[in-house]
């Protein structure tokens, strides 16, 4: 009986585990579709030559910034490039 009771509670504990896991996954997976579009649109408005910079460009290192920080790894190549670092 008691067997039967610990495998009920491990399950259970997977399946919280398993959901928990997958929730996050899936909010850093919108956060990575939603940097490379964010990358797309800033190059093909071409937006940072308003402010007399150089467009950031596809590149594997920009590419990767962008997919792995999303958001924020839009923001930190911006202000990169604005301070004149490039990549």
């Amino acid at each position: 009986m008691s067997d039967v009771l610990v495998v009920i509670l491990l399950i259970v504990a997977i399946i919280a585990i398993v959901y928990y896991l997958v929730k996050k996954f899936t909010v850093l997976l919108i956060n990575a579709i939603l940097g490379i579009i964010v990358l797309f649109f800033l190059n093909f408005l071409h937006i940072m030559q308003w402010i007399g910079k150089s467009d950031l460009g596809y590149n594997l290192a920009t590419i990767l910034i962008c997919a792995v920080g999303g958001l924020t790894g839009v923001c930190i190549l911006v202000l990169l490039n604005i301070l004149g670092i490039t990549l």
